[in-house]
């Protein structure tokens, strides 16, 4: 704490004095300061790396149901999943077939990927897009950036900007499945005292699709922001609060015939042998962000920026448990009228509480000829997960919330970087980024099965990039790049290995990426071509299998690439008419890779593992095929129809390439149509309808697998799948003024 203290020191100790002296240089342009807190980490124009954004126009044309990864999914090379079956609730996205936890998301400059798991729980704060400037995806290693390195894509989010002029909107949607979403803000503008002020809420709640997909859902964005001259500083609070119901098991495809919205979350049956369904079978999450954002302009080529975050986060998954062993949880056996019970049902909370603090510092010049950005960020992870019984059927002396493991992990994150981009003549700039990471993760205290977690492991990464970018002509752009990226392996990985005895082996990764491209952009067509190969060490994959509370079992593969081409166009022909287009075709395979399979006696315990051996196979979750395509009609100003597909290849679920054990490919359309009212001047009423999943198609998204043996020779497989929804709607109304 002492170190931290001395670094947020260092960093906001000038903003006192230099806050003093802001009333000699007035009206500096107040967006370009609202923007300057991430626009080291972004890639621009002549940047060597690949990249797509979506702008606040485009984000306020997207279904109020969709979440971030929902929103993204027509990006080149990303694939999105909902756990519940439509887009409120637990959802995901893999970039070029990296799942979350090697995805770098940042919120204007801080990490957002949970400090343990390396994970995005994106349930945890709701309505996330009304809020936004834009987001940027890099896809590939991509610049430097706070947080775990990227190692399928980085995400770049800003927060909105201070708007010039008051406003007020108000947003309802309703939808399928009983969905109703309501968002309601406002803004002062840019006051003549240099304040503004901006609030938003949100609330959502909906049944879902598949059984106990239930979501109750807040958000608050509150900000407040100060502009004198060449200083600005904004304050910004974000708060999720999140209820929804487990999703994450899934089900067979023999079910999927049957019932294909049944979820077993829950389930048990009573004395007379009815299937029943605990009813509060829920996830519970609340979270808090605070944000204080310092730029001083120097000079008109040196802008100095600072950041001080804040999160602190709580929550417990409830679940009901049948027939368990009082041992399992520390408990003697339960005696209850003269009788003995070493079982029963019982409901229990796995929880966690955290606290995160980051604080980053940079200083930017920029010119005609160079630009350059050098930056330092420090962050801190303290959590706690713990375990509590809460009710059991047969209970005798067992004590209020009983507490039967706690353990602790601690995460210390010291970053630096150095970018810069120089001009070499009227055509060619040269690219170069240089970052040096420093990690320090201890895990302490006991398991849910009382293993020890005790462990610490430090970790030291460089990951240098370098490009070169060749403006041929104002229309025609070459590129090129090579970037490594080094990361820790999460905490679950490490866990897992802890109580096997086998942490030593838990590697961290390595991968690097070339990239190499073509871009043309003129007044009526936009064409990017992209080839890329991500030649790794020690990746971790996922196995197909989840942990107990859904994480993503991983392992170490020696040898593995990801190589394919991007291809994306836009064309505007007439002023009415948009085409949109984008199409990845890839190869994604793990060199001699060794498959363990579990070997079972007739009593179910565990006795050996045999080893199946591949020359090379394909990465689970990894398409060779993506591809989108979207026609938008204009028919004025105040008008729009947008007819949308999304094609996703095939999917194994394991890295054996067994097609038993796939996502087939699927196509879904969608469509969207919206028109604006002006209602009286300068007050607008906006009426939009979207459409998802028209053709109807029976489909799955995602899913995971465990395969087994027994001695005798039988295999054993058990299986979940995510059902997404049929066709369903959802209208919205809004009121700008």
């Amino acid at each position: 704490m002492k170190r931290l203290a001395l670094f947020c020191g260092v960093i906001f100790l000038p903003l006192l004095s230099q806050a003093q002296d802001s009333g000699q240089k007035e009206k500096v342009a107040q967006t370009k300061l609202d923007s300057v807190v991430v626009e080291s980490f972004r890639g621009g124009k002549n940047t060597p790396v690949t990249h797509s954004t979506m702008d606040i126009n485009l984000l306020k044309k997207q279904s109020p149901v969709s979440s971030v990864p929902m929103v993204l999914s027509l990006m080149p090379s990303v694939v999105s999943s909902t756990e519940g079956g439509n887009g409120l609730g637990y959802s995901s996205l893999r970039i070029r077939g990296s799942e979350s936890s090697r995805i770098n998301v940042t919120l204007n400059g801080i990490a957002l990927n949970d400090a343990e798991s390396q994970e995005v729980f994106w349930v945890n704060i709701p309505s996330f897009t009304s809020f936004l400037q834009d987001v940027q995806v890099q896809r590939g290693v991509g610049t430097s950036t706070n947080g775990p390195a990227a190692f399928g894509a980085s995400i770049n989010m800003r927060t909105l900007f201070t708007a010039q002029e008051p406003y007020g909107v108000a947003d309802f949607s309703i939808g399928s499945y009983n969905t109703f979403l309501a968002t309601v803000g406002a803004g002062s503008g840019l006051l003549k005292n240099g304040l503004s002020f901006d609030l938003r809420y949100s609330r959502n709640r909906g049944d879902g699709y598949i059984r106990n997909a239930k979501t109750d859902l807040g958000s608050l964005f509150a900000s407040a922001g100060w502009f004198k001259g060449d200083n600005s500083l904004k304050l910004t609070y974000i708060m999720g609060d999140q209820k929804s119901g487990i999703t994450w098991e899934g089900i067979s495809k023999e079910q999927m015939e049957s019932d294909r919205k049944f979820n077993s979350a829950g389930s048990y049956y009573d004395k007379a042998g009815n299937l029943q369904f605990y009813q509060n079978e829920t996830d519970n999450y609340i979270q808090h962000h605070i944000q204080a954002h310092f730029i001083h302009r120097i000079s008109e080529k040196m802008i100095w920026s600072s950041t001080i975050h804040f999160t602190k986060g709580d929550g417990y998954y409830e679940n009901y448990k049948n027939n368990r062993k009082f041992s399992e949880y520390d408990l003697p056996v339960q005696r209850v009228k003269e009788i003995e019970y070493t079982r029963s049902d019982i409901v229990i909370r796995q929880a966690l509480d955290n606290n995160y603090i980051a604080l980053n510092s940079s200083l930017s010049y920029n010119s005609k000829e160079f630009n350059s950005t050098a930056g330092v960020t420090y962050s801190y992870y303290d959590g706690d997960h713990f375990g509590n019984l809460i009710w059991s059927m047969y209970d005798n002396n067992i004590p209020e919330n009983h507490q039967w493991y706690l353990n602790k992990g601690f995460k210390a994150d010291l970053s630096a970087f150095a970018r810069v981009e120089k001009n070499l003549g009227s055509k060619v700039v040269a690219f170069a980024d240089l970052q040096y990471r420093r990690v320090v993760f201890t895990l302490g205290g006991e398991d849910k099965d009382f293993a020890s977690l005790d462990w610490k492991g430090e970790y030291n990464f460089i990951n240098p990039k370098a490009g070169i970018t060749i403006n041929i002509d104002i229309a025609n752009q070459l590129y090129a790049s090579v970037a490594v990226g080094r990361k820790e392996p999460g905490r679950s990985d490490i866990k897992e290995s802890v109580k096997a005895l086998t942490a030593a082996d838990v590697k961290p990764e390595r991968v690097i990426d070339y990239e190499a491209g073509y871009r043309y952009n003129s007044k009526k067509v936009a064409l990017s071509a992209n080839l890329y190969f991500m030649e790794y060490k020690d990746q971790l994959v996922p196995t197909g299998k989840l942990s107990e509370t859904g994480y993503i079992i991983k392992e170490n593969v020696e040898r593995s690439f990801r190589r394919g081409i991007e291809l994306s166009s836009s064309w505007k022909p007439i002023t009415y008419l948009g085409v949109d287009a984008n199409l990845t075709l890839s190869t994604n395979k793990i060199l001699n890779y060794t498959w363990f399979l579990d070997q079972f006696d007739e009593n179910w315990n565990l006795v050996s593992q045999r080893e199946v051996k591949f020359d090379n196979s394909h990465i689970a979750f990894s398409p060779s095929v993506t591809g989108m395509g979207m026609v938008t009609l204009l028919p004025n100003k105040s008008s729009s129809i947008t007819v949308h597909g999304k094609y996703v290849g095939k999917q194994y679920l394991d890295n054996t390439s067994n097609s038993a054990r796939s996502v087939p490919q699927y196509f879904v359309l969608g469509l969207s149509a919206s028109k604006s009212f002006e209602v009286k001047s300068e007050r607008y009423l906006d009426i939009q309808l979207f459409i998802d999943n028209i053709l109807n198609r029976r489909y799955y998204s995602n899913g995971w697998v465990y395969s087994a043996e027994f001695l005798n020779g039988d295999a054993y497989s058990e299986e979940g799948l995510y059902p997404q929804a049929e066709i369903n709607f959802t209208a919205k109304v809004s009121f700008r003024f």
